[in-house]
């Protein structure tokens, strides 16, 4: 009988490409897969539930709280009376929960309390996670990330018979962007001691991890699948999106839209680039201020951007780039000892890089020969590396054979045996 397996992500799934390969790897094996995840109610298209295979199924909870969404209804009606809008408020909570607390509280966010509001929304879905999360007998809980090892802890040990927990730390819990502050450290050195097994992304990151908990945890780098034969050849038609004519060099940066990547580097130097087009795939949280500051650069005939493509699809926009950016910023170690699926991304498809000299990406693309490591904080450097790649044919097309003999060894397909290798540890059923 198949082990079964429950799974936590703190997203939509719908670009979290990582997860997607270790629960495909699992449901082709010995397990039985339910991967609990976040719906959308502003994506019209996703689905609560879906089976990806007959052993893998996908269940998003509800991001807010019933009450939240009624109100949200109600609000858009009564959008700019601003004493409409309070009343509203103040009338929905007394008339759903008839208690003086919670009249408190609508006042509270009615005031501008947006903080209260944030946790409650978070606190109903680490609710609904737990729910989803005993709603099964599983044999192992797998907790992607800080975010959900506290689901992942109370649904596997707060049980007569405790369950195995796996730990899979994608990120430095302790050292990255938006988790800098010492409550993160605490909780995860608490929960740390609870969990069965713990995964990181390299052994950079390993190194760290021991040097802080004193243990040495396994090591399963973020490689993409191994492109099939039949869809090497399928590209999508970025040129004719962009209205760029047919034989223009698309210079691309695929991936989130986020502070500490380099972007603003990027558009800095993009004025220095002898010729091509500079293309932003991905969506974030500052995408519009790249999108003004590329406006007032006056560079948007030299810069152009793409909303995030489905995982399954982004190949075949990265088969159209001439050279492909990974350049981080050093502004957390998280970011420093990243290993970057991108990097592979851009391999799998052949593509030379302009990258950041941090340890894990520098090994891999000189030791490999698949591109140029450039300091990322300096925009000339980034430009200087561009333009060799542009007038450099023969070094350019050198880089991109390394690439497409790299993508042998740097894929999905070698690496998941040290992905099914923990859980075999774990149920004693891993043979070497």
């Amino acid at each position: 009988m198949k082990k079964k397996v429950c799974m936590f992500v703190w997203n939509h799934f719908t670009n979290d490409a990582r997860v997607l390969r270790e629960c495909t790897a699992l449901s082709e094996t010995e397990y039985d897969v339910d991967l609990i995840c976040i719906h959308d109610p502003n994506d019209k298209e996703m689905l609560k539930y879906e089976e990806y295979n007959e052993n893998f199924r996908i269940h998003r909870v509800r991001r807010y709280p019933l009450f939240f969404q009624l109100l949200s209804g109600v609000l858009r009606k009564v959008r700019g009376n601003k004493y409409l809008t309070a009343l509203t408020l103040l009338s929905l909570f007394a008339g759903f929960y008839f208690i003086p607390l919670l009249t408190g509280i609508a006042l509270a966010f009615v005031m501008g309390a947006w903080k209260f509001r944030k946790l409650w929304v978070a606190g109903s879905v680490f609710a609904r996670m737990i729910i989803k999360g005993f709603s099964r007998n599983y044999d192992i809980y797998h907790s992607n990330d800080l975010n959900t090892l506290p689901q992942g802890y109370i649904c596997s040990k707060f049980r007569l018979k405790k369950k195995t927990l796996i730990y899979d730390s994608h990120e430095v819990q302790t050292s990255r962007t938006g988790y800098d502050k010492p409550i993160f450290g605490k909780l995860e050195s608490y929960l740390i001691k609870k969990m069965d097994s713990m995964i990181v992304e390299n052994h950079t990151r390993a190194t760290f991890n021991e040097q802080l908990y004193g243990f040495y945890p396994n090591v399963v780098y973020n490689y993409p699948f191994k492109p099939k034969e039949q869809n090497l050849h399928d590209i999508a038609p970025i040129r004719e999106l962009l209205d760029l004519p047919a034989d223009e060099k698309i210079l691309l940066y695929q991936g989130g839209i986020q502070t500490g990547r380099g972007l603003d580097k990027l558009i800095e130097a993009a004025p220095l680039f002898k010729e091509g087009t500079l293309v932003l795939i991905g969506d974030g949280k500052i995408k519009e201020e790249l999108q003004a500051k590329v406006k007032e650069m006056d560079l948007e005939n030299k810069i152009k951007f793409i909303s995030k493509v489905p995982l399954e699809d982004l190949p075949k926009y990265t088969r159209n780039a001439y050279l492909g950016f990974q350049v981080l910023n050093n502004v957390c170690f998280n970011h420093y000892s990243a290993s970057s699926n991108k990097l592979f991304e851009y391999m799998s498809s052949g593509v030379p890089v302009v990258a950041c000299e941090f340890p894990e990406i520098k090994k891999v693309v000189e030791g490999e020969r698949t591109g140029i490591c450039i300091d990322s904080h300096d925009y000339k450097q980034i430009a200087k590396a561009v333009n060799t790649l542009l007038t450099d044919k023969e070094l350019h097309d050198e880089f991109s054979r390394n690439a497409l003999i790299a993508r042998e060894k740097y894929n999905w397909e070698v690496e998941k045996d040290n992905f099914l290798k923990v859980y075999g540890e774990q149920t004693g059923e891993w043979k070497e």
